[in-house]
């Protein structure tokens, strides 16, 4: 036979063999997804999310970055069902539809300004994101000690009562106490699993709640009355912190009105003289005098939310 043909022949025959190997091993790793999924619905976890993601190659490459690992740990705080790939380029949309707008409508010299601020609002709504969630949990805190005295008082487990108060208490607490749950499923322990919680939702309460919790499972005690007592105090620093927040509300408002009064100031400018700002920042003076003032008035935004910020 001629080598060729031979060549030709077991080169057809070991493609084939890779293909049928190939097909094999996509369909175990889909079986093998299936029996995670429905092995993860029957203890309660939350089950991988079913809607496509987009921009993956983005992503696998956002992910080996520092600044794509930092961006993934603020949106697993956010509670955001989002990846970091899609985050970024839905914010590469809005910053260039912000640079344009901003271009068209007041001067070309506005446009990369507009775009840095849209990349600052863009790690602030994360950060505002994350301050909610935080407030949430905090406000559930109460609920959740309640939960956890009566469970260690009808004798269940620390790890029961965890998981029982993921089922009982509703978003973000359950979310965040089934992620702990899930973890003491798997061997972790109480103080490395409950760490993490504070990590993700930083808070003067849960690092109490979490010390008073650890400390009564490395060396025992009276856990019921401690978290009896947590309970009432929570619900007074929960009480307080709505009042200051009601009585802040007027400042915080007012810090919002600083940079909306100039950014009203510049459309009004030029409504009133049409191509008054391509021709103040045509010039050096023009755009220093424009950054000066966006300067100035980020610092009042910043020193009005500092003087409202009081840390009860």
């Amino acid at each position: 036979m001629n080598p060729l043909i031979t060549l030709t022949l077991g080169a057809t025959l070991l493609a084939a063999v890779l293909v049928v190997w190939g097909v094999h091993t996509y369909a175990a790793g889909r079986a093998q997804r299936a029996a995670l999924i429905e092995r993860l619905s029957a203890t309660g976890a939350p089950a991988p999310a079913g809607r496509g993601r987009r921009f993956r190659r983005l992503d696998r490459r956002l992910r080996r970055t520092r600044t794509g690992r930092r961006i993934e740990q603020k949106l697993a705080t956010t509670g955001l069902e989002i990846t970091p790939g899609e985050f970024v380029a839905y914010g590469f949309v809005c910053v260039a539809g912000l640079w344009l707008v901003a271009a068209s409508f007041l001067a070309p010299f506005f446009g990369p300004v507009v775009g840095l601020i849209g990349l600052w609002a863009a790690n602030a709504f994360l950060n505002w994101h994350r301050a909610r969630r935080t407030e949430r949990f905090v406000g559930q805190l109460p609920d959740l000690a309640r939960i956890l005295a009566n469970a260690t008082q009808a004798g269940l487990a620390l790890r029961t009562a965890i998981g029982m108060a993921a089922e009982e208490l509703e978003a973000p607490a359950g979310e965040e106490l089934g992620r702990v749950a899930d973890r003491l499923a798997v061997g972790h322990s109480i103080e490395e699993s409950l760490g993490e919680l504070t990590e993700r939702l930083p808070s003067r309460e849960l690092v109490v709640l979490v010390s008073t919790l650890v400390l009564s499972a490395r060396a025992g005690g009276a856990i019921v009355d401690s978290l009896r007592n947590l309970t009432v105090t929570l619900e007074q620093r929960k009480e307080t912190r709505r009042e200051i927040r009601t009585q802040l509300s007027q400042v915080t408002v007012t810090a919002y009105l600083v940079p909306a009064i100039g950014l009203g100031s510049l459309l009004l400018v030029d409504m009133m003289m049409p191509g008054a700002l391509d021709r103040m920042t045509g010039a050096l003076l023009g755009q220093t005098a424009v950054l000066v003032s966006l300067g100035l008035f980020t610092l009042g935004f910043v020193l009005i939310r500092r003087l409202s910020k009081i840390d009860v």
